[in-house]
């Protein structure tokens, strides 16, 4: 029976449908942080050392969770992603995939350099430069996104709509990462998660905020959404530009009707999709990663 290592840190409700979707497949997942993996250089001895898998490594692992920390221990978590794949180890988005995606100044630069719409944005180190283009965008009536250039469910997000706002503008560990605000067409708030694997949009819905925020992990409702050719091609480009195995894309339909890519997510949730879509997303995730890499 082939091994898989589930690579997180909250199991939770994702762990157990992934689990359970790869016991389908003749598979037994085990959950392993990256926290307590190592690299080592020894003598006819495995050279990463993952719990669970100590005299041998996995036949496959699947990233669900990248813990945060600091500049080194990001950088070891990502190099015991590279140093699988080198080994032959399938990983599932690899960490190749995972550094385009998590660093938000660099997504933003790939889906700009692809030609792919995605809103005006600024990362840079000095303060006065930020604000004085902060200041610029408010003369000019937009609306900015402060973020955190790592994150993820909304957290430290802010708007800033007002000179005064500019008063709290705080960087993010000395990086500040500025985005122009999206007016999002019709009424209220609104965006859409495209799922793709493989290349393929598989199911899509829109997540309408309580307020500007449209996170499901803030209070964001959940409907399914049909997928147009559109959507679909804008969703799946964004996710190759990234090369990503699957991925859930943020879509907002600006004022105008025009589709702008957000985010590109390489570890994406899919609990409110799977809430309003009849689609089995962990199977789907799981065959995809079966059937392309363990055959």
């Amino acid at each position: 029976m082939r091994r898989i290592a589930i690579i997180t840190d909250d199991p939770g409700w994702h762990g157990k449908q992934l689990t359970q979707a790869f016991a389908k497949r003749d598979c037994v997942a085990s959950y392993v942080s990256l926290t307590a993996c190592r690299l080592q250089v020894e003598a006819d001895a495995l050279p990463i050392i993952i719990p669970g898998f100590e005299q041998q490594l996995p036949d496959a692992v699947f990233i669900r969770g990248v813990p945060g920390g600091s500049l080194e221990e990001v950088v070891f978590y990502l190099d015991v992603l590279h140093a699988l794949k080198i080994l032959g180890v399938p990983v599932y988005n690899d960490g190749r995939a995972i550094e385009a995606s998590v660093d938000k100044g660099m997504t933003s630069f790939l889906l700009k350099h692809a030609g792919l719409p995605t809103p005006l944005t600024w990362m840079l180190r000095d303060r006065e430069a930020a604000l004085a283009i902060a200041e610029q965008q408010l003369q000019q009536g937009h609306f900015l996104i402060s973020k955190p250039l790592f994150g993820s469910q909304g957290e430290g997000i802010r708007r800033i709509e007002k000179s005064t706002d500019l008063l709290w503008l705080t960087s993010s560990r000395g990086i500040y990462y500025l985005q122009r605000f999206v007016e999002c067409a019709g009424d209220g708030y609104s965006d859409m998660r495209v799922f793709v694997i493989n290349g393929k949009a598989i199911a899509a819905m829109r997540r309408r905020g309580i307020s500007w925020l449209n996170n499901v992990a803030r209070g964001a409702s959940c409907e399914a959404i049909g997928l147009n050719t559109e959507l679909s091609e804008l969703a799946i480009k964004a996710t190759a530009t990234l090369n990503m195995d699957y991925a859930g894309v943020d879509i907002i339909q600006d004022s105008t009707g025009a589709y702008v890519v957000i985010e590109v997510n390489s570890v994406p949730a899919w609990k409110g999709l799977q809430s309003v879509c009849e689609i089995d997303v962990a199977s789907c995730l799981v065959n995809d990663l079966v059937d392309r890499y363990l055959q």
